[in-house]
């Protein structure tokens, strides 16, 4: 049975003014549906493990609200981060954590704001992906590109060893320039890199030692006062002096240099909800090809307008006439309105706020 880890961090700043840092996205119902990503997530995970293996690591200020979404979870299945110190420290906690409860684990990271359009092919593709971390290897999940995609990474992959679906991982590539990404997608080689990660416990922790000592030091002694009076104290001196680091870069490229990393190819209609836009291209739409995200009263009214994405949040009607390719976000305290084609610049938004101290609008 495998235990599932969510790492459920970050602000989701492209998807600002709605995703902030007190409620990002992770909480919000953006699976055009009532569930929101999180609990998406966990219902996904059901055929493959269950709530007692299934633990969450986030932040301090968004425990409250993950339990009160995840009632089904153990309280104890919460792992609290005193501080963001990115994803290797957060998965390598919850790495330890199992490790004290069972030695000879089978571990799973997926992240909590992922969109799956087939969750039964995802599942199999995960077993598939769990056969190959039997045999001792650090698998990922790779996602079939369908566009020469910029904005995420790419995992360079070998020849199959044998009949499978598994592929050695040659190299971790970071995000590309548009040519470059063509090349990627042309050569079938490439596969985007999802982060989603499944291993036996001691086969990563052992990665880990050999390449972060430090930081596979410190979450071992988190974890082996976890559950103790001990906890609070050795959590609050260890945590901050953790790297802050991604498990890509502390880790998966490492052992892929050591051919210790194997992927698995899958096609399920994945998103990582990274904009509106792409949240846009997700969802449903009416005929024009606008999508309204949530049934928000008094709600929407659109004319002559196409292809834009409404998130009516305030309580106020909004209203739009011969518009296009826009983006209308509107809160209680902000509006954004944007081109499609600009989703990605949101994130200058948060960080311009940042810079004038309006932390309230963050």
């Amino acid at each position: 049975m495998l235990y599932a880890v969510i790492p459920a961090g970050g602000s989701g700043t492209r998807l600002w003014p709605l995703s902030r840092a007190a409620h990002p996205k992770f909480l919000h119902p953006l699976t055009g549906s009532a569930a929101s990503l999180l609990q998406a997530t966990v219902e996904r995970l059901a055929p493959l493990t269950t709530p007692e293996r299934t633990l969450v690591v986030t932040g301090a200020a968004h425990v409250a609200a993950v339990a009160r979404q995840l009632t089904g979870l153990p309280e104890e299945n919460i792992l609290v981060e005193p501080s963001p110190r990115d994803s290797c420290a957060a998965i390598a906690l919850a790495a330890a954590v199992i490790a004290e409860r069972d030695p000879d684990a089978m571990m799973g990271a997926f992240a909590a704001d992922h969109l799956i359009g087939d969750p039964e092919r995802w599942v199999d593709t995960v077993r598939q992906a769990i056969r190959g971390a039997e045999q001792g290897l650090l698998m990922t999940v790779g996602i079939t590109p369908t566009r020469p995609e910029t904005g995420y990474g790419y995992l360079e992959t070998g020849e199959p060893a044998g009949d499978g679906p598994l592929r050695p991982v040659t190299e971790f590539k970071e995000k590309p320039a548009a040519e470059v990404a063509e090349a990627y997608v042309s050569s079938g080689r490439h596969l985007w890199n999802a982060s989603m990660f499944v291993w036996r416990v001691d086969v990563f922790l052992d990665e880990l030692a050999r390449q972060q000592p430090a930081l596979h030091a410190g979450v071992t002694a988190i974890a082996a006062a976890w559950g103790t009076p001990e906890q609070d104290d050795v959590l609050g001196t260890v945590w901050p002096t953790l790297p802050k680091i991604s498990v890509d870069y502390a880790v998966m490229e490492g052992a892929a240099t050591a051919g210790r990393v194997a992927t698995v190819p899958g096609a399920f209609g994945w998103n990582d909800v990274g904009d509106f836009h792409t949240l846009g291209d997700m969802l449903p739409a009416d005929p024009a090809g606008n999508v309204v995200l949530g049934a928000a009263k008094p709600g929407v009214l659109l004319r002559d307008s196409s292809r834009l994405v409404v998130v009516p949040q305030s309580g106020r009607l909004v209203a739009a006439l011969g518009v296009h390719d826009l983006i209308v976000v509107d809160t209680p305290d902000a509006v954004l309105v944007c081109p499609r084609d600009r989703a990605q610049d949101v994130k200058k938004l948060v960080d311009e706020l940042k810079e004038r101290g309006e932390e309230s609008y963050i």
